[in-house]
């Protein structure tokens, strides 16, 4: 069933629209997590914030990832996929205009709030719509662009923050420019808006709620009317079996996916990505780099982030997720190790950016996309919304502790940054060790055969 779902002979516009809604939720994503790292430093002056509050400034966004990620997952089983990514677009576009125009700290970090909640839940959606709707042999490349959508806004996120922070001096943008930064956001949101009246909902969540005829508007002219028909038929047999209750990813059989899921997403924030994506300004500058410096070389950690998710996508439908997770922890963990040792040594400069670089684009072939395709493959269709939202809502559970935790351990005399970034290096060699000993390669399947999958191995285990 899944082999066909979006198969090879898709017009090329339907397919288009649906790869654009990933990239674009991703984008937005990636555009309201690295605005925080030109505008924190600015905003911080502007109304006075101790390390702690600056830590909340950074972190406020998060706190609405967590409940919007929940929230999703049920919302869209009930709903629909589409539904939850027009409402994720509304949050984005509010919190834009609300973030650039606050009068205290509190309207700021409520504005933000609101934004994380549409990150949060387009976090969850993105994923799990473009799973049920690729085929197994493209699913990874095509899950990868809700990653790409990400690491694009983050990439151009940091230019438009570099321009806008070079229109004006120290004082200007103490004032004025982190607004714009921040309300800039508006203009891709309004554009999410627009695309997801033209895509269609899901065929395989309309066939689960019984909507066969809607489903089959969708299928018809994209597979004909006659591999709709089939398309229709393998849907319904695959998910009627399927109890969809929440509490089945506690059973035996999802015990391991569901370890899996969580463990992968809560490293992928243990390792230190986001104290780099929020705060590679401040890391830089505190390392003696200039501002202004510290703002391009910002720009370049979302360049390399940018060309080796690219990679990502050229290679998890070849090499597989497993072996690419192997390649990037192992990189990473060095490259985090080399990081702490030269903040240590006071080694800032060329070698310094050299290995942050390194880790970035370890992170950005394995760590960054592949977590997000494998916890939208390794669960069955009616519960796929719920363990979704369990596993985003770890990731930024683990994001929200490493955002609020980074100022105050990286300006502790007692700790500083450099053993700050060794433990990131630990964890992610904790990583390696865990995809070693308990993460499947899951390439080349369908849906139903990881299903299978594990529903085979908790027998043999009775």
């Amino acid at each position: 069933m899944q082999r066909t779902l979006l198969n090879k002979n898709v017009m090329p516009g339907a397919l288009a629209l649906v790869m654009l809604v990933a990239a674009m939720g991703g984008f937005l994503f990636g555009y309201d997590t690295a605005v925080i790292n030109g505008a924190n430093q600015y905003l911080t002056k502007y109304f006075g914030l101790t390390p702690a509050q600056e830590g909340f400034a950074g972190a406020s966004a998060i706190l609405g990832c967590i409940p919007g990620a929940m929230v999703a997952g049920f919302i869209s089983d009930r709903f629909g996929r589409r539904r939850v990514l027009f409402f994720c677009a509304m949050f984005f576009a509010a919190s834009a205009v609300l973030s650039a125009v606050p009068r205290t700290f509190t309207e700021f970090l409520a504005a933000r709030f609101l934004g994380g909640l549409g990150i949060g839940a387009t976090s969850m959606v993105c994923p799990v719509y473009i799973a049920e709707l690729a085929p197994a042999d493209r699913r990874g490349r095509l899950g990868s662009l809700f990653q790409l959508g990400i690491v694009l806004g983050i990439f151009i996120t940091l230019f438009i923050n570099a321009i806008i922070q070079g229109l004006g001096d120290t004082a200007w943008n103490t004032t004025s420019g982190w607004r714009w930064m921040l309300g800039a956001e508006v203009v891709p949101a309004a554009a999410l808006l627009l695309i997801v009246y033209l895509v269609p909902e899901s065929p395989r969540w309309l066939v689960q709620r019984g909507r066969e005829a809607e489903a089959r508007v969708i299928l018809e002219p994209i597979a004909g009317a006659a591999a709709a028909e089939t398309e229709i038929a393998e849907v319904r047999a695959a998910i009627a079996g399927e109890e969809g209750r929440f509490g089945e990813l506690f059973s035996p059989r999802f015990r391991r996916p569901l370890l899996i899921a969580i463990v992968l997403m809560a490293f992928s924030q243990f390792s230190g990505i986001n104290a780099i994506m929020y705060y590679s300004t401040k890391i830089f500058t505190a390392a003696g780099v200039g501002v202004q410096d510290a703002f391009m070389a910002s720009a370049m950690v979302g360049l390399v982030n940018l060309a080796f998710t690219a990679v990502a996508i050229a290679f998890v439908d070849r090499a597989g997720r497993r072996m690419l997770l192997l390649i990037g922890l192992a990189v990473q963990t060095l490259a985090l190790g080399a990081v702490g040792g030269m903040l240590r040594a006071d080694v800032g400069g060329l070698p310094l950016l050299a290995a942050i670089l390194a880790f970035i684009a370890a992170f950005a072939m394995a760590l960054g996309p592949i977590p997000w395709i494998i916890c939208s493959e390794i669960f069955p269709t009616r519960i796929r919304g719920r363990a979704m939202s369990l596993a985003t809502f770890t990731i930024w559970t683990a994001c929200y502790s490493v955002t609020q935790t980074f100022p105050m351990l990286n300006d502790n005399p007692a700790i500083g940054p450099a053993i700050t970034f060794w433990v990131y290096g630990a964890l992610s060699l904790a990583a390696w060790l865990f995809v070693m000993a308990r993460v499947p390669e899951t390439r080349g399947r369908t849906l139903e055969e990881i299903e299978r999958f594990w529903r085979d191995e908790a027998e043999e285990k009775q």
